[in-house]
């Protein structure tokens, strides 16, 4: 179990429950998803690899 007590989501996000959380546990970010709050599984990622995801997302963007 990953104990998370400051579960944060995007400012773009608005008021909707569709999107992702994440939270600093020991030594790792924490994600989840919103639709299912609690119950939810929890991804860990190193801050490195989460720093890498953030910074590459801002700079590039998504393509499908």
């Amino acid at each position: 179990m990953t104990n998370v007590s400051n579960w944060r989501k995007s400012s773009r996000s608005g008021n909707t429950a569709s999107c992702v959380e994440a939270g600093n546990a020991s030594a790792v970010v924490a994600v989840r998803d919103t639709k299912l709050g609690e119950s939810s599984p929890v991804l860990r990622f190193a801050p490195e690899q989460w720093r890498t995801f953030v910074s590459s997302t801002k700079a590039h963007g998504f393509t499908a």
